[in-house]
């Protein structure tokens, strides 16, 4: 690594403190939480307050960030491509597990599958595509984001698109797929086991934003001969800390 400039890293130090703070600071306090001497803190604040970047309330003398940051980070949204991040490392992620991931989203109350990368046979091009859909009940990854709904939000799911049975091992009732969904946010990723097609199980880990919702996630998928449990167990680990690099060029904090 070239060496760092230590101006911005103090800079930059001083306003992921104020980031993570929910009320306007002290100057003392950001002092306290950078572990800089308050006039070198002083000095940078006084900066960024003729920058725009920060904001101080006349009477208390407090600093919060300004909402030029907004404006900063809904131009870099939009400059963003999810796909474009992820698709490398999904090439990765197939190479190493040697088996068929893709990426998919939610629209609709369905998973829509945005990108593919191919394993060592033709098994994802019947199973997922680019652009196919399919029930969240039913997918690792749609289990996945379902964990953003609240309980209501569930029923209203059930209520719009049922709990169809695709196979035997599909979770039909809203106990099963409640009790399901439990299991997977402690274990932080979600199984497809042979409940969307008969002979292919995935695992499926979440994408996160900066806001910490599940906008996305990744699977790798193949075949039950190959993808046993024990298999799963090896690579499970793989596929959630490729989620986990995702969601952090996508500024979520895990912290």
């Amino acid at each position: 690594m070239s060496k760092l400039n230590q101006s911005v890293e103090k800079v930059l130090q001083i306003i992921e403190i104020m980031a993570h703070e929910r009320q306007p600071m002290r100057l003392q306090d950001v002092a306290a939480g950078c572990g800089m001497p308050a006039s070198t803190v002083l000095r940078m604040l006084n900066t960024l307050l003729v920058y725009g970047y920060v904001n101080q309330d006349p009477h208390s003398l407090r600093y919060s960030l300004s909402l030029k940051f907004a404006q900063i980070g809904s131009r870099v949204c939009e400059q963003v491509s999810l796909r474009d991040i992820v698709h490398p490392l999904l090439a990765e992620l197939s190479r190493e597990c040697r088996e068929a991931s893709c990426l998919a989203i939610e629209e609709d109350m369905e998973v829509v599958y945005t990108d593919v990368v191919d394993g060592p046979d033709s098994m994802l091009k019947i199973m997922q595509r680019i652009g196919k859909r399919a029930p969240m009940h039913s997918t690792g990854i749609g289990k996945l984001l379902l964990l953003n709904y609240s309980e209501e939000q569930l029923d209203e799911y059930i209520a719009a698109k049922g709990l169809p049975a695709l196979t035997p091992n599909t979770l039909v009732t809203k106990q099963a797929l409640a009790a399901k969904l439990e299991e997977i946010r402690g274990q932080g990723y979600a199984l497809d086991d042979e409940e969307c097609e008969l002979g292919a199980r995935c695992v499926a880990a979440p994408v996160r934003d900066y806001t910490g919702r599940i906008v996305a996630g990744i699977s790798i998928s193949g075949p039950i001969s190959r993808m046993t449990m024990e298999h799963i167990r090896e690579v499970a680990p793989v596929v959630t800390g490729t989620a986990a690099q995702i969601s952090k060029a996508l500024a979520y904090d895990a912290m």
